[in-house]
């Protein structure tokens, strides 16, 4: 036991009084007797013994009660198991990413959340919110009571090492109760690796009753006819129990068409027609998993013509025109002494076949030109001066040429997963016609293999910058050099690698990727493009590029849909925007990710585990109490003892 005023206690010195008071009533008398009192003498005697009682009584009340008084004022207490951490700032972490949807024993995880913290946060207790898309620091729960009962769901995934990092960087004099409110989906044990020592870590980890969900993944061009487009969509099972469940397509909210899904295997793919003109539409599904993943928003433009320009000597770029033809590209070529730069700016893709040497100017025109989402693939010449070659690839990265290989080299591998390939291969092809090259370039490249060697070496890589690419080859492709221009792949390769995704294809992208994207407007100084629905309008962070502009979203919008991009009034581009996918395996829930951590039931037991562990054990008022006692018992001593 301790004491909050020890120096109180030299109070006690003053139980001397009383005893001295008593001992000061206890002297001694000669005793006379008289004759008419002689027969009393017996009974002054018993009366005498029951008084000499009745003093000890009331002397050890009177001492006890000024005992436990003056004790009662130097606060006596018991010291807390936890004291040392009883003045941490306290931050709870808060998942409102889309998989606390799922319904739990009380109705869907997010709004329990919700509704306990509101019911059992203590009025006083100062603490600080931090969710997948709102930060409030130092506040309580009277302050953001509104702010809980309005959250929604974040667009966000969650991601717990993040969110701590915005804790750690939130400098404090105090150490930290950290408590982490999430259903684990996702969850990884390196997120809470670089967990500090003075940072005390709980968890909160409502369950769902139920994990089955199906999302709708994607949406992509399956096919280009004549006057059609077949688009597949792509759907994920997650979990075990499913049932036949209804998909429809939507374009500008009027269905299209509309079919049963029967899942015999965990991954589905429906196939759509539709006109092959401008589509602005969604795709959506109804199961009884989690919401925000049954819609999928795409837009698909009517087709243009992409203008392509090759520069090179004109023997070696036939096999380019047999590939652009006119139905579907704006095709010329030039040699380099016949170049007219004012026509980049025009293109979608440009091609240098095999040119000796890339001329500064040019080199300057091509590194804006991929600024503003134009393709380049580069064919090296043999005779190339590797210093050439790479002073034009450090404006892009990740590429440095070296000598000239004179071995022959097969080409082997095909990086299926690469966007350029996407649509090409219903499946891995392993035994198609393998094509060689007689000399090669030694190189270090760090982009993404799309063709590659037999050694694992890369033949044609692709540097991208999310709205534009430069194609590497790290071969001359020439029919004296190899035999890639009889092969199958060389058409769906240089084919792809002149398409504007944004032209050709499908628009959907992700919210808080930050993929910019280019519409062709020509803008004033004043002027500003914004992106607009029905529900929501913004205005994103845009670059004037010449008779373009840049547009990159951050983190809008808040809500999936499709959009109008305008300048002013006018429409002048569509958008779509859609959820990231992370969130929709339920089964990836993984609590053994913090189990070397504490877990608290609910926000009641924090609050109170706290309390009990952080709070000193208060025991005054018990002193107090048995003060009163003893001046109760010295008024009945009085009353009652004879």
């Amino acid at each position: 036991m301790q004491f909050k005023h020890p120096e109180i206690l030299y109070f006690l010195f003053l139980l001397v009084i009383p005893i001295l008071v008593h001992l000061f009533q206890l002297r001694k008398f000669k005793t006379e007797y008289f004759t008419n009192v002689k027969f009393l003498k017996e009974l002054s005697i018993q009366t005498r013994k029951s008084s000499k009682i009745k003093k000890y009584l009331l002397l050890a009340s009177r001492l006890l009660l000024l005992t436990f008084l003056i004790l009662a004022f130097a606060q006596p207490f018991f010291k807390a198991k936890d004291s040392k951490n009883a003045t941490n700032e306290l931050y709870i972490v808060l998942d409102n990413s889309f998989s606390m949807q799922a319904k739990g024993q009380k109705g869907e995880l997010l709004k329990r959340a919700v509704q306990d913290l509101l019911e059992h946060s203590p009025e006083n207790a100062n603490f600080s919110l931090i969710t997948c898309s709102d930060n409030y620091w130092n506040t309580d729960i009277k302050s953001i009571q509104k702010e809980l009962q309005n959250l929604k769901y974040s667009a966000s995934p969650f991601q717990l090492d993040n969110l701590l990092a915005k804790i750690k960087a939130h400098k404090s004099a105090f150490n930290k109760d950290i408590v982490v409110i999430t259903d684990a989906v996702g969850l990884q044990p390196n997120q809470v690796k670089n967990s500090k020592e003075d940072e005390n870590l709980y968890f909160i980890i409502p369950e769902a009753e139920k994990t089955d969900n199906i999302a709708v993944d994607s949406v992509y061009v399956n096919q280009v006819l004549e006057n059609f487009y077949e688009i597949g969509v792509k759907l994920d099972a997650f979990g075990n129990d499913f049932k036949d469940i209804p998909i429809a397509l939507y374009n500008n909210k009027k269905l299209t068409a509309k079919t049963l899904v029967n899942f015999e295997s965990k991954t589905k793919t429906i196939n759509f027609t539709i006109p092959k003109e401008d589509f602005h539409g969604y795709v959506s599904i109804v199961d009884n998993g989690l919401e925000y993943d049954n819609s999928y928003y795409f837009s698909i433009s009517k087709p243009e013509k992409s203008n392509v320009i090759s520069i090179g000597d004109p023997e070696k770029s036939g096999f380019l025109s047999r590939i652009y033809t006119s139905d579907e590209f704006n095709y010329s070529n030039f040699s380099l002494q016949t170049l007219d730069y004012n026509l980049l700016d025009k293109q979608d893709a440009i091609v240098l076949n095999e040119l000796k040497d890339i001329p500064q100017a040019l080199q300057t025109t091509l590194k804006s030109f991929v600024e503003k989402g134009g393709n380049v693939i580069l064919i090296p010449n043999a005779e190339s001066i590797t210093s050439n070659l790479n002073t034009f690839l450090s404006a892009f990265g990740g590429i440095q040429f070296k000598s000239l290989n004179n071995s022959e080299k097969m080409i082997t591998k095909i990086n299926f997963s690469h966007p350029l390939f996407g649509s090409v291969f219903e499946k891995k092809v392993e035994n198609f016609q393998n094509p060689n090259t007689k000399t090669s370039f030694d190189w270090n490249s760090a982009a993404p293999m799309v063709l590659g060697y037999s050694d694992q070496s890369s033949f044609l890589s692709a540097i991208q910058n999310g709205v534009s690419s430069v194609y590497v080859f790290n071969a001359p492709i020439n029919k004296g050099n190899s035999n890639f221009q009889n092969s199958p792949l060389i058409v769906p390769t240089f084919y792809n690698m002149a398409q504007n995704s944004q032209k050709a294809g499908i628009n959907a992208s992700i919210i808080g990727e930050s993929k910019p994207f280019i519409v062709e407007t020509l803008l004033t100084k004043d002027e500003i493009v914004n992106v607009k629905n029905d529900a929501e309008s913004f205005i994103p962070i845009q670059q004037i590029l010449n008779n373009k502009v840049k547009l990159t979203f951050n983190d809008n919008p808040k809500e999936a849909g499709n959009f109008d991009i305008l300048n002013k009034e006018t429409p002048i581009g569509k958008l779509s925007f859609n959820y990231n996918r992370s969130e929709s395996n339920l089964t990836n829930a993984n609590p053994d990710a913090v189990s070397d951590f504490k877990e608290i039931n609910d926000v009641a037991s924090l609050f109170d585990t706290l309390q009990t562990n952080r709070n000193d054990n208060q025991i005054w008022k018990w002193f107090v109490i048995l003060a009163l006692l003893f001046v109760a018992i010295e008024v009945l001593i009085q009353k009652f003892v004879k």
